[in-house]
């Protein structure tokens, strides 16, 4: 850098340190910075040195070194005091504008005394007096040392003298002002008013480098303690991916933590733990490092509390941690820390705060976030509901209770009816029992074992044979038979079931059992039967298929008109429809299925008993759906959830779930879609489903939350999504589209070489299918994306994939879009005629590309778009001639450029003329481009006459027409410039 010319070394050293601002923070940053001050100390320029020492301290103000600005700031001051003719405009306001570092980062440092820091907030007092700037900066200053001391009435002086003051070049940004002024309210137990004031930051109308990263991440806690969790939500997966790639916010990030901590989400927190381990150690600023230190063990110790104390966690480097090690540690650490601060303050405050903050309790039993959770690593904290005991289930009872309880709940197919049955063969152990007592303990515990329960199903026989109840001795074998169909011995069950059935129905006409059993008997033999159907080859054998349907209606007739109220009979009836319906699905009567199904989920809900009609409901969803009819599956899945309510499992809720997000994201109810597509994430998760079931719902939760404009949001779920993604599990359109919509999101959050790889990474996917435009599109949109990110070359390249690939599609408009792209390329990337020259040949040949389809066109409709796109071409050549005219060319090649460009804007005027109605906004706007180049060439004339012109064509036109009132308002500025010159 160094050499002869002081002036373009000086130069070179400016360039370095911008690069070096766009670097990622942290301590390489830092280590740059200081070569640059040694650099800069060689070129012998005071100014060099001044600008290079600014610079070092930018870096350290912004990083986890805070403690290294104090050594720069000092010689800057020094410089000042003795020379301050060295200094710039800019350098003697930065100086200025640095001292609010230093108070803060004073204070952030609990080795230097509270003196200090006062004395120092004098000399900021008096040298802003002395450069005539207002007191604002200074009380906001001195807010920050009361409020952080625990002097609350000269933190809320100083706050009111600070908004009192008037505002110049020393204040903080509005955005950085807003969240300070939050904070305080918030702190204060006032957080609607907190989030009234950070609500412009939410809102994008203040910004800066940290904001709205801080405010985001502040809001957490009070948008939680108001209950308004959808929106801590949001701004947890917003935020976090504006801090994640920030060294410098440990104090942000550990809001984020303690937000997982109170939201139910340890994993999640423990998953921010281990990217930033550096965080635990990093002593530069020993403020953040107690928040920091804070929240670790406020997750560590609701670790404990859910019985994970025992469980590995990220910690300091060096060793091992589990979670009650690391609680421990971390409290130690924080209280030592907080202890040093309050010696030097001279009070409590900060341990008494610290304290507060590790003791927190949850704020939110369970919120679900959407992108991914390690929930193998932390169970959840609500219990599963087969977990759950029956509401009035006896906790302590002699057995004839208990079996009175468990006849009841058996009898009328309540759930928790086999725990009940359990809890009485407890009870029951070493009594005498009466014989059919025991056979109902045995059948019961027969229906828990499932698969294991078919020799118990024949000793339960046995005993209610002996207890003189041969019908329901019948029936507790043909649960045997059934068990063993389940099991696949098909062929015995079959056997097994036949003799039951003819021994029931005799017994039956003889009164020699009842209806019930009866019922329980032609049920087992249906549910058997439809066994056979489901494993037979299809199509299937019409004679199987007959005889179960033969079964199910001869249970149907049996019961018809007398279930009254006996809850089993009604469930037998409710079933044998279903069975029914099934049986038309098989057939291919898919109208005649829906309305069985409904029938059949009626029939459960009239009985009262909803939750079985939840299987049913979900299929009639699934042919609803299949028939076109939107609406009934909407109706049936809602049913589903609602009838499920406490008794569905994880699975089959996360199923409902995302069906009924994708059946209202079809309808284009995107909000409520998303909050159905969050759920089936959660619960896909729940039940350990979250690397299939689960990736596919935060696919589609990123989709609309994409649909509503909610980027940050969008493009978090759908990263976390991919890593789930296969092509084996849920295909290649899912990581294609996936991929797709992420680079939407890229390119909306003004991350365009993330959003190109996305795209690239798409297009890769999808060069292989059949079907190529969305290879094209993607090629075509990754460039955009390139050439935003100011990559040239790649731009180009992707460009000129992108028009091969639409030209073996015959996609014109295509080929002409990515041939003009590339022509505003060349002219932005390249200096001189050579850019120049190639930009207009890439544009002629767009021209000629139109021109020639036009030539071909199919048909009138075609014929029309084409025109459109010539119109729009020659429009585009002309504006590209205008600007390729630099204002050091000479006047001669200025205006043969303009002159250039002017015939290219007549003829976009003359084909968009053709159009008609269709054409005019296109033809009037070209007209006006038309008349600003001859207000450049020197003729008034020539261009109030194009003006006039385009008033004419909107003569008559409503003023309510928005184009047409911008085009007005144009020809009227134009004609007034025309009439000044």
């Amino acid at each position: 850098m160094t050499g002869t010319d002081g002036g373009a070394d000086f130069d070179a050293l400016r360039r370095a340190m911008a690069e070096n601002s766009e670097e990622p923070e942290g301590p390489a940053r830092n280590a740059r910075a200081e070569q640059l001050l040694a650099e800069a100390e060689k070129l012998n320029v005071p100014l060099a040195v001044i600008e290079a020492l600014g610079h070092q301290l930018k870096v350290y103000n912004y990083s986890s070194e805070k403690d290294k600005m104090f050594v720069p700031f000092a010689r800057l001051l020094r410089m000042w005091d003795e020379r301050p003719e060295d200094f710039d405009e800019y350098e003697a306001h930065s100086l200025h504008w640095v001292f609010k570092w230093m108070t803060a980062g004073m204070l952030d440092q609990p080795h230097v005394p509270l003196a200090s820091i006062e004395k120092w907030l004098g000399e900021m007092e008096h040298r802003y007096r002395l450069a005539g700037h207002s007191e604002r900066a200074v009380r906001s200053a001195e807010f920050s040392v009361a409020a952080h001391i625990g002097d609350l009435e000269r933190a809320e002086r100083a706050y009111a003298a600070w908004l009192a003051a008037d505002r110049d070049s020393m204040a903080d940004c509005h955005a950085c002002e807003l969240h300070g002024q939050g904070w305080w309210q918030a702190e204060r137990g006032r957080d609607e008013r907190a989030l009234e004031l950070w609500a412009p930051v939410l809102e994008g109308e203040y910004t800066c480098a940290h904001e709205p990263h801080t405010v985001l991440a502040s809001s957490l806690a009070s948008l939680l303690r108001l209950g308004r969790v959808d929106e801590a939500r949001a701004h947890h997966l917003r935020g976090f991916r504006l801090v994640r790639p920030m060294e410098s916010m440990r104090g942000a990030y550990a809001d984020h933590v303690e937000f997982c901590a109170l939201t139910g989400n340890e994993a999640r927190g423990l998953e921010l733990l281990a990217e930033r381990p550096a965080y635990f150690t990093d002593t530069g600023q020993p403020r953040t490092r107690l928040e920091f230190l804070t929240v670790v063990t406020l997750l560590m110790e609701r670790l404990t509390g859910l019985g994970l104390g025992g469980q590995r966690v990220p910690g300091p480097a060096g060793r091992t941690w589990t979670a009650h090690e690391l609680a421990a540690h971390a409290r130690a650490e924080a209280l030592e820390l907080a202890g040093r601060f309050d010696r030097r303050n001279g009070t409590g405050r900060v341990s008494e705060l610290a304290r507060a903050r590790m003791a927190q309790e949850p704020l939110a039993e369970r919120l679900p976030l959407g992108v991914r959770s390690a929930r193998s690593t932390v169970a959840s904290a609500a219990v599963p509901v087969r977990e759950v005991p029956a509401q009035d289930e006896p906790v302590e009872a002699d057995l004839p209770t208990l079996l009175a309880e468990a006849r009841r709940l058996s009898d009328t197919l309540q759930p928790h009816a086999v725990e009940a049955w359990a809890a009485v063969a407890r009870a029951a152990e070493g009594a005498e029992l009466d014989v059919r007592d025991l056979a109902e303990i045995v059948d019961h515990r027969a229906m828990e074992l499932g698969p294991d329960g078919v020799e118990l199903f024949e000793r339960a026989a046995e005993l209610y044979a002996e207890a003189d109840d041969p019908g329901e001795s019948l029936a507790a074998r043909t649960r045997a038979a059934y068990v063993r169909a389940l099991t696949g011995h098909l062929h015995e069950a079959l056997a097994a079931v036949a003799e039951p059935y003819d021994r029931v129905l005799a017994l039956y006409a003889e009164d020699g059992t009842g209806l019930r059993q009866t019922a329980s008997v032609l049920m087992g033999r249906a549910r058997v039967l439809m066994r056979q159907v489901h494993e037979a080859d299809e199509p299937v054998d019409p004679v199987i298929a007959n005889t179960a349907e033969g079964a199910a209606r001869e249970l149907l007739a049996l019961v018809d008109g007398r279930t009254a109220d006996d809850v089993r009979l009604a469930s037998r009836a409710a079933e044998a429809q279903a069975m029914l319906a099934e049986l038309a699905a098989l057939a291919g009567d898919v109208e005649a299925a829906a309305g069985l199904f409904a029938r059949a989920a009626a029939a459960f809900v009239e009985a009262g008993l909803p939750w079985f009609a939840v299987e049913y409901e979900a299929r009639l969803a699934g042919l609803a759906h299949h028939l076109g009819d939107t609406a009934q599956a909407e109706r049936a899945l809602r049913a589903a959830l609602e009838h499920g309510g406490p008794h569905l499992e994880a699975p089959g809720r996360a199923q409902l779930h995302l069906q009924l997000a994708e059946v209202l994201g079809g309808r284009g109810l995107s909000e409520e879609a998303a909050e159905h597509a969050l759920e089936a994430a959660h619960w896909a998760d729940e039940a350990g489903e979250g690397r299939t079931l689960g990736a596919w719902a935060r696919h589609q939760l990123g989709g609309f939350l994409l649909r509503q404009g909610r980027w940050a949001e969008a493009a978090e779920v759908l990263e976390s999504a991919l890593p789930d993604l296969s092509p084996e599990t849920h295909g290649d359109g899912a990581l294609v589209q996936t991929q797709w919509w992420l680079g939407d999101c890229l390119r909306e959050l003004g991350e365009h070489r993330e959003a190109a790889e996305r795209r690239l990474q798409a297009a890769d996917i999808a060069r292989h299918w059949p079907e190529q435009h969305d290879h094209a599109t993607l090629a075509h949109l990754a460039a955009e994306s390139l050439g935003q990110a100011e990559l040239h070359e790649e731009a180009d390249r992707a460009y000129t994939r992108a028009g091969d690939l639409w030209r073996e599609l015959g996609n014109v408009h295509g080929l002409v879009r990515s041939l003009r792209a590339r022509a505003w390329l060349a002219l932005r990337a390249e200096d001189g005629a050579a850019g120049v020259d190639a930009a207009r040949e890439l544009m002629a040949a767009a021209v000629q590309e139109c021109a020639q389809a036009l030539d071909a066109a199919p048909d009138e409709e075609a014929y029309a778009r084409l025109t459109a796109e010539l119109g729009h071409t020659h429009r585009q050549f002309g504006d590209l001639l205008a600007r390729s005219a630099a204002e050091d060319d000479e006047d001669d090649s200025i205006r043969a450029a303009l002159e250039g460009a002017l015939s290219r804007m007549t003829e976009a005027i003359t084909v968009s003329a053709t159009l008609g109605e269709a054409g005019r906004h296109a033809r009037t706007g070209a007209e006006l481009a038309a008349g600003w180049l001859e207000a450049d060439l020197g003729r008034p004339a020539q261009a109030a006459a194009r003006a006039r012109a385009v008033l004419a064509a909107y003569e008559g036109v409503p003023a309510q027409d928005g184009a047409a009132g911008e085009r007005r308002a144009e020809a009227e500025q134009l004609l007034q410039v025309t009439e000044e010159d």
